[in-house]
């Protein structure tokens, strides 16, 4: 038995930023009956994109083991609208809105999670039927003080900036869920681990057992800058087509593949740590590449469209889109990447710093013929790309750290 906890909990922790606290989950684990592990998603966009599936990949971990899985659908605190990390009140949706996203949510999530072994549900469920009275008595298990502890909260009160009676419901109602659906252990996002740490505390409130609050990293997008976002266009949308969906992976910088590794893939820690190896010894860094976007792409679409949206990659290669002839370009940089706006103007692909970034708005610019979104994208040092700005500024660079 003690053999197989710890291989849980190693399993488990595997990607995590944090687990509070590893002895309780060990504790739970020991009793031998599956755990009621939640996750929530507010339906606030139609499409789930690779970040969200770092919390469904963990999900499905615990499936693995065995473990009960709760896919929550905040379809009640979606109206309220999260204010995480926002410096201003964030829109709400109307109902509408989030039933026709959560509905979507629900097609999607079964390309990772066993539907026969998942639990859907929705909070308006028990919040929906909340009495007024039933509310003022959850909003007295927690005080002002503490709300104001929040990161952003806190910024937004110092900085004389608004603060709306309802967005201190939300860290309230999201804890409540917990103590619903009397869950063991909950997942979240590092910027949500306040949100879960309230769950904590009003399941001792409630004289539950507090659950297990298991954070992941928030996984950066494509210009490996900021989190993965729809709104700044750094995403890959889990539905999206296999040939965008292989060319964007194929796009990262070679620092950013490890992470999605870590992250992303359900390869084995020594699998992952042997092609780091082979890269270190010489291994060119795009035919690890590859081995990650054949495994996602093949993950949403199936291997046969894996690999189809493969070979379409290397066709475009292949059909003149690069002249056989471009002599490659070493540039030596001083940190371990660069902005692209920068390498554009640096090659002389551009005129300025303004323009690359013009370029960039309208969809000009691409890194191994995948289209750049982000004015943030980085480059990596030790790695090689195909730079282009329109049909006919073309530039073959490898990247080296100047030493």
């Amino acid at each position: 038995m003690a053999k197989q906890v710890d291989e849980q909990l190693t399993e488990f922790a595997r990607g995590a930023a944090e687990v509070i606290h590893e002895a309780d989950l060990r504790k739970k684990i020991a009793r031998g009956a599956p755990l009621r592990v939640k996750a929530g998603f507010d339906p606030t966009a139609p499409d789930l994109h690779l970040g969200h599936t770092v919390l469904i990949n963990k999900l499905r971990q615990f499936q693995q083991y065995g473990h009960e899985v709760i896919f929550l659908i905040g379809d009640f605190t979606g109206l309220i609208g999260d204010p995480t990390g926002k410096n201003a009140t964030r829109p709400r949706l109307s109902a509408e809105e989030i039933a026709d996203n959560a509905r979507t949510y629900r097609e999607q999530i079964f390309k990772i999670l066993d539907e026969e072994r998942t639990i859907i549900d929705f909070n308006s469920r028990w919040m929906g039927s909340m009495t007024a009275a039933g509310l003022v008595e959850l909003a007295a298990k927690h005080t002002v003080a503490r709300m104001l502890e929040r990161d952003d909260f806190h910024k937004r009160y110092k900085g004389g900036q608004p603060i709306a009676i309802h967005e201190f419901l939300y860290p309230l109602v999201q804890g409540y869920d917990s103590v619903a659906l009397r869950a063991d252990v909950e997942l979240g996002g590092t910027d949500q681990k306040f949100n879960l740490l309230v769950g904590r505390q009003l399941q001792e409130a409630f004289g539950q057992e507090p659950q297990v609050v298991l954070t992941m990293p928030l996984l950066e997008g494509l210009d490996g800058a900021q989190k993965m976002s729809k709104s700044l266009g750094n995403y890959v949308a889990i539905d999206a087509a296999p040939e965008d969906m292989f060319g964007k992976l194929m796009s990262i910088s070679d620092a950013l593949m490890w992470r999605y590794f870590e992250l992303l893939s359900f390869r084995p820690s020594r699998d992952i740590a042997a092609m780091q190896q082979a890269v270190s010894q010489g291994k060119n860094p795009r035919d690890v590449k590859i081995e990650l976007a054949d495994e996602l792409v093949a993950r949403f679409h199936g291997a046969p469209a894996a690999r189809r949206a493969q070979q379409d990659f290397a066709a475009r290669f292949q059909r003149g889109v690069v002249p056989e002839n471009l002599p490659e370009q070493v540039l030596q940089i001083d940190g371990p990447a660069v902005r692209l706006t920068w390498l554009l103007k640096e090659l002389q692909l551009v005129a300025s710093s303004s323009e690359a970034s013009r370029k960039i708005d309208e969809g000009a610019v691409r890194v191994n013929l995948e289209k750049i979104a982000s004015h943030r994208h980085e480059l990596s040092a030790g790695s090689a790309y195909i730079v282009s700005v329109g049909k006919r500024a073309i530039a073959k660079i490898r990247l080296q750290r100047r030493p």
